[in-house]
């Protein structure tokens, strides 16, 4: 399957400025498959995995000079390594730190070389040897967006039309409902690369909530392998509470039992080093950046995958499948957290990218937006609606008190424009949300292509 990712990877071989690229990401998301993608593209590609073949560690530890660490990988696996013709992949490279702080020298003494490294705890590591600013660049992998999945089954023209199409015309109606309902597969099955290639090949749903129960079970095999101890019975219960509180102000006072915030507060911000949780911040919304106003304890959670999500809720996806459009109406906290996945997957993939939201609290008037974007030098508010959205309290009050320029709904409503509110459907979070990068335009033209 094509990614959107393959394009940013070209994209870094070509660059005579290039560093030592990392692959960062949650584990499963399709970061090895990106780099053997793109090893295609090389007269040698020499894929190295630190847990498959620990011998390989003791090549590292005398010292860190890449001219010695490349000969004698050469030795060992029987293969050239040549700068310029081969494409060098360190996998897994999490279970040996000091191939992270050889990347750094790779780049001061062997720039002519292409080197990428991965890994599904990656993170961590880099937490404790760190990574030297300017000397090692990052991309960043998600699970497939909508769009991938689209392409993925082959639906090209459905892509073109959701590219081409203006908020000012609405789409067909018999389109438009074939749209929702993708959509509405799409939250029942999620993004994670195996589990869309299984929907692919057999449309079995049963055998994709299998894949995804396998997915959940390994991220839980790892949870010893980067928490404590006694840290682990925390992991393991918001890993289950996440999906519980979605869409709402996370607070640890809901979680039933006796635990109190000072345990429950490191094991979360372990699930997002990982990658499994991702911090939606309250931000003011006046100024920019964002996270310049942003109130770090104030956030709400996402799940990685808003299949994955569902797989752990337990629920019978058989509705989604049949008729989706009727399971909307009651499910508009996955919905926003379908937004949020969209949101990240068409960010740049060479940052982190971070999530905020606004609400005000008063006994007077409560509001709340689902997020915040930066585009075009202004702040927008973004509704999300399961349903029709008629109601958007929230969005005006937001507008009104910051001025802004215009606010975005996403909903099962056709494309819309009036006063100051632009419609788009939930399939169409991709056209804003890659608007002012164009080498994502080179992407979507890459997936169907």
């Amino acid at each position: 399957m094509k990614r959107i990712i393959d394009v940013f990877l070209k994209a870094w071989q070509q660059d005579s400025q290039r560093r030592p690229l990392l692959l960062r990401g949650a584990r499963q998301v399709g970061k090895t498959h990106a780099a053997r993608t793109l090893g295609k593209n090389f007269d040698n590609f020499l894929e190295v995995n630190f847990e498959l073949q620990p011998q390989v560690h003791k090549i590292f530890e005398k010292d860190l000079q890449p001219q010695r660490i490349v000969q004698e990988l050469a030795l060992f696996f029987g293969r050239e390594i040549i700068p310029g013709n081969t494409l060098l992949f360190f996998d897994e490279i999490q279970s040996c730190p000091s191939a992270v702080s050889a990347l750094r020298y790779f780049y001061e003494l062997m720039p002519a070389l292409h080197v990428i490294a991965a890994g599904s705890l990656l993170d961590f590591v880099i937490e404790e040897v760190g990574i030297p600013v300017g000397r090692v660049q990052s991309l960043y992998v998600y699970p497939l967006s909508f769009i991938e999945f689209l392409a993925a089954l082959g639906q090209k023209l459905l892509v073109q039309e959701i590219f081409s199409h203006t908020l000012e015309t609405p789409m067909p109606e018999v389109v438009h409902q074939k749209l929702l309902a993708y959509v509405g597969h799409y939250l029942a099955l999620g993004g994670m690369p195996q589990t869309v290639l299984c929907w692919k090949e057999l449309k079995d749903a049963l055998q994709c909530t299998r894949i995804n129960q396998i997915l959940l079970d390994t991220y839980r095999q790892d949870f010893g392998k980067y928490a404590k101890k006694n840290q682990i019975k925390y992991v393991a219960l918001l890993f289950d509470q996440i999906p519980l509180q979605l869409g709402k102000k996370f607070k640890y006072s809901d979680i039933e039992g006796e635990y109190r915030k000072r345990e429950l507060a490191p094991a979360l911000d372990l699930l997002a080093t990982a990658g499994i949780a991702h911090k939606v911040f309250h931000s003011s919304g006046f100024g920019i950046p964002l996270g310049a106003q942003a109130d770090l304890m104030d956030y709400k959670l996402i799940f990685l995958d808003v299949g994955l999500c569902q797989t752990v809720l337990g629920p019978d996806i058989a509705g989604w499948i049949l008729d989706p459009l009727a399971e909307f109406v009651n499910k508009g906290s996955l919905v926003e957290a379908f937004v949020g996945q969209e949101l990240l997957a068409y960010s740049d993939p060479t940052m982190r990218k971070y999530l905020y939201y606004w609400h005000r609290e008063s006994r007077a008037s409560q509001a709340e937006v689902d997020y915040l974007l930066h585009k075009g030098g202004e702040i927008i508010p973004i509704e999300v609606k399961a349903g029709s959205g008629k109601t958007l309290k929230s969005l005006q009050i937001f507008m009104e008190s910051h001025k802004s320029a215009y606010g975005l709904r996403f909903s099962q409503l056709n494309y819309s424009m009036f006063e100051k509110i632009h419609s788009y459907p939930l399939y169409a979070v991709a056209v804003v949300a890659s608007a002012e990068q164009p080498i994502m335009q080179k992407a979507f033209d890459y997936l169907i292509g």
